[in-house]
């Protein structure tokens, strides 16, 4: 192994530590909030992938870009309906009356 993978692993390994640690200390409050951003990130992975897979530098890069747009693209969709669905809980089920 080489040390820029073993530097790149020991990264990776306290990123999803702390990022861990963020998460799990979020008040129900700021869910909704923060699911936004997490799509608004996948949002970036979109246009990364679409780029990718408009390089056309080789077919696997094409077929893997494709597969990260289809992925990428169903993370977004799937945020925004988890986030229309919590932000229907907070709204009131009786209808006022003029």
């Amino acid at each position: 192994m080489t040390s820029d993978l073993i530097t790149s692993l020991y990264v990776f390994m306290l990123a999803a530590f702390v990022g861990f640690e963020v998460i799990r200390r979020v008040s129900p409050l700021l869910h909704t909030p923060l699911m936004s951003l997490t799509n608004a990130l996948d949002a970036i992975a979109v246009v990364g992938a679409i780029l990718l897979v408009g390089e056309h530098k080789s077919n696997l890069s094409t077929v893997l870009g494709a597969l990260a747009v289809a992925a990428a693209t169903s993370n977004v969709v799937g945020g925004f309906l988890i986030t229309d669905r919590m932000l229907k809980m907070f709204k009131s089920s009786k209808t006022k009356k003029p």
